[in-house]
């Protein structure tokens, strides 16, 4: 079995939590994959500050926060793929999602210990603009960075989708992000893709 997990990080339950939904449908539609979808929304995710104690007493957790951030992070490489999505802020990421992706730094640990340690996993981006070219290739730039810097292959959605899916939502939230029916095209291309990808890596690494 394939464990996908597609990581919503919007703190609005509106068009990215749909287009996510829609492209995890699609991953779901591959033989053998299971998705499983978690919001960032309403969950307390307290930025990094850097002090690098997890790192100086070599423990793979955060030791200065307890928040919801905690069992996010325990149980994220339990996964075999990950589709990471994010409505566009300021031609980036959401807040959630920035202080979600800061707070892996013990996984430096892990990485130190094994280089490969994620090596046959894979990962994809989504985002959704308000506007036509609002900054969702940039916001897809800031999510392939975390999977480049956690070493973990990274999936587009092939032919003139070269980086993730980028829906146009016109501000209408849900209604806007299914009415860009090319967006949406993409959003299900990349799903797929991923589902794909991750399924081939494991079963050639359960092969040898």
């Amino acid at each position: 079995m394939i464990k996908l997990l597609g990581v919503c990080g919007s703190p609005r339950k509106a068009s990215t939590y749909y287009a996510l939904n829609e492209a995890l449908k699609a991953a779901s539609e591959i033989n053998g994959v299971e998705t499983t979808l978690v919001e960032l929304r309403g969950k307390k995710i307290n930025p990094c500050i850097g002090c690098n104690r997890c790192v100086r007493e070599n423990v793979n957790d955060c030791m200065v926060y307890q928040d919801d951030m905690n069992e996010l992070y325990r149980t994220f490489f339990d996964y075999d793929a990950f589709l990471i999505a994010s409505p566009v802020y300021n031609m980036g990421v959401t807040g959630q999602l920035g202080c979600w992706f800061s707070r892996f730094r013990p996984h430096y640990l892990m990485q130190k210990q094994n280089p490969d340690c994620n090596l046959y996993k894979a990962g994809a981006a989504l985002t959704v603009g308000g506007t036509r070219n609002g900054g969702e290739e940039t916001a897809i730039n800031v999510i392939h960075g975390f999977f480049h810097t956690k070493g973990i292959p990274v999936v587009n959605g092939g032919l003139g989708v070269y980086g993730g899916a980028a829906v146009w939502s016109q501000d209408k939230m849900a209604q806007g992000a299914a009415e860009d029916l090319k967006g949406m095209d993409n959003a299900h291309a990349v799903g797929r893709r991923l589902a794909l990808l991750a399924s081939a890596i494991k079963n050639g690494k359960d092969a040898n």
